[in-house]
């Protein structure tokens, strides 16, 4: 059954897969309103010069593309390499490259934009050893569809919960692993950090892994063009904010360089869902107490 919708779907125009995926959105954000006004009050809270009608557009604006996402995750099963060209467009591929030649593995800084599970699955089809740390569903049946469909393509997941030796050991077998570092993390897994210019906390797990294994960090995000096609984004290498460490195996973590690159990646983020604010997961409470 979800590999014949699948199937419907991908022999679809794109201008109907469009369609439908702004329907879904209507529907989540206008007809059920599910966190629409968590979705709105966060837009505001980043952009308070936005007026009440702008911040609405805009949110709005985000669940439409999380509607198209939905849909376009029925092309995973279909999606070759022969098809990607048709569906995505990689710039900075040279960034990747480059950090890949240091020989410790790519730790991406990534972000919810666009569709970003396309763009990973579309690195992973192009034959690069991708994981991704993400967590569980409750539902066994979600987690064999929504995990299974993109493990087709190579892509390998890991928990949170104890991942460190995980991720360590993967970036040994020089296997780039992606964060997703938008999210709101308290204490003791996150540090206070400022997110457009509020107080927030972000986990600290990027911070703490680059500086244990030396490992370059690479931002990398999706979004989506007004042609229909996804652009994969991959920019320069972060640079360590010691020097004297960067590109070292750390023997301790420092908890004010940890805090203070963890800042850095979060404002490195910003910048990125600055560029494209309607295409970012707004329904998220990014600016719960600390």
């Amino acid at each position: 059954m979800g590999l014949a919708i699948s199937y419907l779907i991908a022999i679809l125009p794109t201008k109907v897969r469009l369609f439908l995926g702004d329907m879904i959105g209507i529907l989540w954000f206008d007809v059920f309103r599910i966190r629409r006004a968590v979705a709105i009050d966060n837009i505001k809270q980043a952009y308070p010069e936005l007026g009440t009608r702008e911040a609405v557009q805009m949110a709005r604006g985000s669940l439409l593309n999380m509607g198209r996402s939905i849909v376009e995750f029925g092309l995973f099963p279909f999606l070759t390499a022969r098809e990607l060209p048709k569906l995505v467009e990689i710039k900075g591929l040279e960034n990747f490259e480059r950090a890949i030649a240091k020989g410790k593995g790519v730790l991406f800084l990534g972000v919810h934009l666009g569709n970003g599970d396309l763009g990973i699955a579309a690195l992973s089809r192009m034959g690069y050893p991708i994981s991704l740390i993400s967590k569980n569903f409750k539902l066994k049946w979600l987690n064999d569809l929504w995990f299974g469909m993109r493990e087709r393509h190579g892509t390998r997941f890991i928990s949170p919960e104890n991942s460190s030796f995980q991720i360590l050991r993967a970036l040994k077998s020089r296997r780039n692993i992606f964060f997703v570092l938008d999210q709101f993390m308290g204490p003791p897994i996150g540090c206070r950090t400022t997110f457009f210019n509020r107080e927030t906390g972000t986990a600290m797990g990027l911070a703490i892994i680059a500086h244990r294994s030396g490992a370059p960090v690479v931002p990398a995000y999706t979004y989506r063009r007004s042609d229909g096609r996804h652009q994969i984004v991959l920019l320069p290498e972060v640079a360590w904010q010691d020097a004297s460490l960067e590109g070292q195996k750390a023997d301790s973590d420092d908890v004010e360089i940890i805090t203070s690159m963890t800042q850095i990646y979060t404002d490195t983020i910003e910048a990125i869902v600055r560029q494209h604010p309607e295409q970012w997961m707004w329904i998220h409470r990014r600016w719960k107490k600390f």
